[in-house]
């Protein structure tokens, strides 16, 4: 049975039909067009689930939410993997080697703060051993509030960051996100990447943080200590 596609009120997100010709279809296209097409629908995610967050992603990944439908699959490795998901807290120790991994990931690449931990501290944001929210050590390119977040609303933070790729591909201006700010939590005293008020010193003592790792995770130690 023959398709009638006249009154087809939709459009090929790759191509636009050029000419139709009993037998054949020609369809122009554009180079960026389809690299455009392909980046925003073979996500490949990279977790860093520390805590019950990651059991919300982990349910985004079962068959009920399937994340796969949007062409995102979770790899184990950074090095195969364009975006980062930091699920959990992120402690004083573990933040240069969430920076390491995140160094590592190749480019074009981008970092999700699932739940509220992540984005702020949450609970433990005063505790001298927790990290308050992974945006001072690393640039978070969206948001996922909730304590934790269910599935659906990580699909959705997925579907804004397909967007801002969408945007920034076809030359827009992509405004960065704001980090939400939770009623009745303070904000956090060490200030976010790329905050006009953080102290640049900040910036270089993590960085040498991660350089001086060694392949066992060890920091090493400088000469006369």
């Amino acid at each position: 049975m023959a398709v009638n596609e006249d009154k087809q009120n939709f459009s090929h997100p790759i191509y636009q039909y050029l000419e139709k010709l009993p037998g054949v279809d020609v369809g122009l296209t554009l180079a960026d067009q389809v690299l455009t097409w392909s980046q925003l629908n073979s996500l490949h995610l990279f977790p860093m689930a520390t805590s019950c967050c990651g059991i919300e992603f982990m349910a985004a990944a079962c068959s009920r939410f399937d994340v796969d439908q949007i062409g995102s699959i979770a790899r184990g490795t950074p090095r195969q993997s364009d975006v980062m998901i930091i699920a959990g807290t992120i402690t004083v120790k573990m933040a240069p080697r969430v920076k390491k991994l995140w160094d590592q990931m190749p480019e074009p690449k981008w970092a999700i703060a699932m739940g509220s931990c992540a984005i702020s501290g949450d609970f433990y944001r005063d505790i001298y051993s927790v990290v308050p929210g992974v945006d001072t050590f690393m640039p978070v390119d969206v948001y996922v509030p909730g304590c934790p977040p269910n599935p659906e609303a990580l699909l959705m933070g997925l579907r804004r960051l397909q967007e801002k790729i969408r945007k920034k591909r076809s030359g827009e201006w992509v405004e960065p996100e704001l980090r939400p700010a939770p009623p009745g939590l303070r904000m956090p005293s060490l200030p976010r990447l790329g905050d006009p008020s953080r102290d640049p010193g900040l910036d270089q003592a993590q960085l040498d943080a991660v350089l001086n790792l060694d392949p066992g995770g060890m920091l090493r130690r400088s000469e006369g200590t």
